[in-house]
């Protein structure tokens, strides 16, 4: 049996080489992005007008020539206006994703971890050969720094102020003083925010990272929260006597080796009238859906490999669910298989995630 062997078509080539010369140009581009960030440079360019490379040198104690070839190339990616006679300028619709780091809109976070989660490629072809991925700790203290970045605005802007109202009851028990647990909870931002808007309340965070959770107690040191305690969960697990009023998960239940064993534990560790409230990424419930409807299909797929299936697969046996493992159909069946009766998707605002709600 012979197979007939295609010829390239020259439309499709030529396709084919824009889409790989924008995916190279974008990596490269991105690099420069977070070299930015990481010298202040948005900040410094942000409501300046129009600046030229030696004026921005004087400005910022750097030397002239280097911040003249980045300036070129951020021009050239059309991150930056080029007003002519050697003056760039940031304009207000770029300061607001790359200059205020506070804001929602800040977009600098996804930029200025990529040293730490490209890093992962020195790594992976083992983990393809081997079928095994490696633990947030492998990747070091850094990685719970950049992961932080990530979410750290929404749970200062958002959580306290429109997530946590928009469960029943949650609110007023958390008034009265009540328990919470954050699993998963990283460097703990959330619960230290949620620490500081209900002193009456106790918070526990558990996480199996060591990295974050000594980020998690210097994070509590820094703002004078004394109502919150830290837990590696591998040796200091949730307790099984339904004593808790609400629990959290914040985008960790996908990057779980076994996520079915942990909302057993939450199932256990709730009390009869108690809130799991959930945040996981907003997928589609399959592949087709995804590369059809989903523009950040891309990303979250390679995001998957770098750090989310590595995590989920850490371990022989590991679920491996990755980043866009737990859409909603696939949450709701975890989420009662663990013993949950209600399930209801929470409508707030996210560019990534979608929101639940499980009582038992």
């Amino acid at each position: 049996m012979t197979t007939e062997t295609k010829q390239p078509d020259r439309q499709k080539m030529q396709e084919t080489a824009e889409l790989l010369r924008g995916m190279f140009t974008g990596a490269y581009v991105s690099g420069m992005i977070a070299l930015g960030l990481e010298l202040g440079l948005y900040r410094a360019l942000a409501g300046a007008g129009a600046v030229t490379s030696e004026e921005l040198a004087e400005r910022t104690g750097l030397r002239e020539r280097w911040l003249r070839e980045w300036l070129r190339g951020q021009a050239a990616a059309h991150v930056l206006e080029y007003d002519g006679h050697g003056r760039f300028e940031l304009t207000p619709e770029g300061a607001a994703f790359l200059a205020d780091e506070d804001s929602l809109l800040y977009l600098g976070s996804n930029f200025s971890g990529l040293r730490q989660r490209l890093a992962a490629l020195e790594r992976l072809p083992e983990s393809f050969r081997s079928g095994l991925g490696h633990t947030w700790d492998d990747r070091g203290p850094e990685h719970a720094a950049g992961t932080e970045l990530l979410f750290r605005n929404w749970y200062r802007l958002v959580l306290v102020e429109q997530a946590l109202p928009a469960l029943a009851g949650v609110v007023e028990k958390l008034q009265a003083g009540g328990a919470v647990a954050d699993v998963g909870c990283g460097s703990g931002i959330a619960l230290v925010e949620m620490a500081r808007a209900f002193p009456r309340s106790r918070f526990h965070g558990y996480d199996i990272s060591r990295h974050a959770l000594e980020r998690a107690a210097q994070n509590a040191a820094a703002h004078g929260v004394t109502n919150v305690a830290w837990h590696r969960a591998d040796v200091d697990p949730l307790p099984g006597d339904a004593s808790f009023d609400l629990i959290t998960t914040f985008d960790c239940l996908h990057d779980m080796t076994h996520p079915e064993v942990a909302a057993a534990a939450i199932r256990a560790a709730i009390a009869a009238d108690g809130a799991w409230f959930i945040a996981d990424i907003n997928g589609a419930a399959t592949f087709e859906e995804n590369l059809a409807e989903n523009r950040n299909a891309p990303m979250m797929y390679a995001m998957s490999v770098l750090s989310c299936m590595s995590s989920a697969l850490s371990e022989a046996g590991g679920a491996g669910l990755g980043t866009l493992g737990l859409p909603e159909p696939a949450m709701r069946e975890l989420v009662l298989g663990a013993g949950f009766t209600t399930f209801r998707r929470v409508d707030l605002p996210h560019p990534v995630n979608a929101f639940y709600e499980a009582r038992a």
